[in-house]
C-alpha cells in the first residue's frame, strides 16, 4: 500500500491506493489496539466491533473517501447498542443521528470533491455558537438524569455540530473531534472506574473499548487536520483526480 494508483475497481481502489507507510503503521496499531482491549476484558464483543469499524470509518475519513461511510454505518449501529446499555442517553440519541447521517453523508460526498474552510470571522462565531449550545445540551440531558450530562453534552451537541461539518466537508470539522474525542475519554475513564465500584450500567469491556476508540480517533482527528489543511484529502483523497 504505497503512494501508487491500480487499475482496479472503486472499492479496491478506495481501500487499498494512495497510503503513506506512516499512515499504514499508525493505522495497524490503532486497530490491534482494539483487539487487544478486547482481550484484556472479552465481554463486549459488540464494543470491540463498534472501536474496529470506527476507526476504520475515521481513518478512511481521514483520507477523504467516501468509503468512510460504510465503515461508519456499521460502527454507529453498534455504538448505539453499548450507548443503550450504559445508559447515556446524550450519546444515544447521536448515534441514531450517526446512523442516519452516514447515507446523507455517502450522497453529500459524491457531489463535492473539495474540502472547505470557514473565514476566520465566521469560525469564530461558529466556535462561539458551539459553546453556548454545549450549555443548553448540558442543562437539558441533566433533566433525564443521565449519567455524566456534563460530557454527555459532548456527545449530543458538539458531535451533532462536528458531523454536519464532517458530511459538508468543513476543515473546522477535525478542531471540534478533539475536543469531542478528548471529552469522551475522560468520560469513558470515568464510566469504567464506576463499573469497578459497582455503580455504573453496562460492561466494563464495553468502557474500555470505548476508551481505545477515542484515543484512536484523538490521534487521527488530530493528523487529519493537517491533512485536510494540505489538500491531501480533495478529491477523495487522490482516487478521483
Amino acid at each position: 500500500m504505497t503512494n501508487t494508483t491500480n487499475n482496479h475497481g472503486w472499492l479496491f481502489t478506495q481501500l487499498f491506493s494512495k497510503w503513506k507507510k506512516f499512515e499504514v503503521i499508525y493505522v495497524t496499531i490503532l486497530l490491534l489496539l482494539q483487539v487487544g482491549v478486547y482481550l484484556i476484558a472479552p465481554d463486549s464483543w459488540i464494543g470491540m466491533m463498534s472501536g474496529v469499524f470506527g476507526t476504520l470509518a475515521l481513518v478512511y475519513g481521514m483520507k477523504g473517501r467516501k468509503v468512510t461511510f460504510i465503515f461508519g454505518f456499521i460502527q454507529c449501529v453498534a455504538m448505539t447498542y453499548v450507548a443503550w446499555q450504559s445508559h447515556t442517553w446524550g450519546t444515544f440519541v447521536m448515534d441514531i443521528f450517526y446512523v442516519i447521517s452516514q447515507p446523507i453523508g455517502w450522497f453529500m460526498w459524491g457531489h463535492d470533491d473539495a474540502t472547505k474552510r470557514f473565514s476566520p470571522q465566521v469560525r469564530r462565531w461558529v466556535f462561539a455558537g458551539v459553546v453556548v449550545a454545549y450549555f443548553i445540551g448540558w442543562y437539558f440531558i441533566s433533566l433525564f438524569h443521565g449519567q455524566l450530562p456534563y460530557f454527555d453534552s459532548f456527545n449530543l451537541v458538539v458531535s451533532f455540530i462536528a458531523q454536519l461539518l464532517y458530511i459538508l466537508k468543513y476543515q473546522e470539522n477535525w478542531s471540534l473531534w478533539i475536543w469531542v474525542n478528548t471529552a469522551n475519554i475522560i468520560y469513558w475513564i470515568i464510566l469504567a472506574v464506576r463499573f469497578q465500584m459497582g455503580i455504573h450500567i453496562g460492561t466494563f469491556g464495553g468502557d474500555l473499548s470505548q476508551i481505545a476508540l477515542q484515543a484512536a480517533l484523538l490521534f487521527n482527528s488530530i493528523y487529519a487536520t493537517k491533512v485536510w489543511a494540505s489538500g491531501e484529502a480533495d478529491n477523495e483523497g487522490g482516487t478521483s483526480d
